[in-house]
């Protein structure tokens, strides 16, 4: 099999939402591809693809969840194969949706993708205050607080957790990523965060980046 089609299995697989599928082809694709490259390329791209089945109303949250929950078995079974930076973690990250906003793919896939790079990753869920994100972050001694927000009106909630953090003097030591539809890096920007990522293999690029 050529690795395009490695690839389209694979995603094939996390969109059919059946782990055993799902697993299957990571065993196949193991011998062939580079584990971020199965993850990246494979997983993730059927994970995106069942985000947008989700939209147009074709799945529902029980096949999100499903496929989600498929896919962290896929990135599981490749643990072993990780390149295991001296087991010193690449640094601690605490990721969420924003209050009001219940929209859980997006960031689920990016906390994933943290997590297969080495970041000890705190996945706090979605529609959540201000105010838990600061007690994470300072229960965790986390060195970054990502912030997702899939709705302009959300959007605002973004910018609460960061006068938060200068409120209570942890703005130096806590670095801010924000992403989501609305978001824009001229809003990273006018909202004093550190960075902002388009989708999950550059929110993993950016964490790197800042945290090395």
């Amino acid at each position: 099999m050529s690795k395009e089609e490695l690839f389209q299995e694979l995603a094939g697989a996390v969109v059919s939402c059946k782990k055993d599928a799902v697993l299957a082809a990571v065993e196949k694709a193991k011998g062939e591809l580079e584990p971020s490259e199965i993850i990246e390329k494979g997983l993730a791209a059927g994970m995106n693809e069942v985000g947008v089945l989700f939209e147009r109303g074709k799945l529902f949250l029980p096949h999100v969840m499903m496929a989600a929950d498929a896919m962290t078995a896929g990135v599981t079974a490749l643990k072993d194969l990780m390149p295991e930076g001296s087991s010193s973690k690449a640094g601690v990250i605490v990721n969420g949706t924003v209050e009001g906003d219940v929209h859980d793919i997006g960031k689920s896939i990016v906390s994933t993708m943290l997590q297969s790079a080495g970041f000890e990753v705190y996945d706090i869920g979605r529609d959540v205050p201000v105010r838990n994100f600061i007690e994470k972050a300072k229960e965790v001694n986390a060195d970054m607080i990502g912030l997702s927000a899939l709705m302009t009106t959300t959007l605002q909630g973004q910018r609460d957790v960061i006068e938060l953090l200068k409120e209570e003097g942890l703005r130096d030591r806590v670095k801010v990523m924000v992403g989501g539809a609305p978001a824009t890096q001229a809003w990273a920007e006018k909202i004093g965060a550190d960075c902002y990522a388009e989708n999950a293999s550059e929110a993993v690029a950016k964490a790197k980046e800042l945290l090395a």
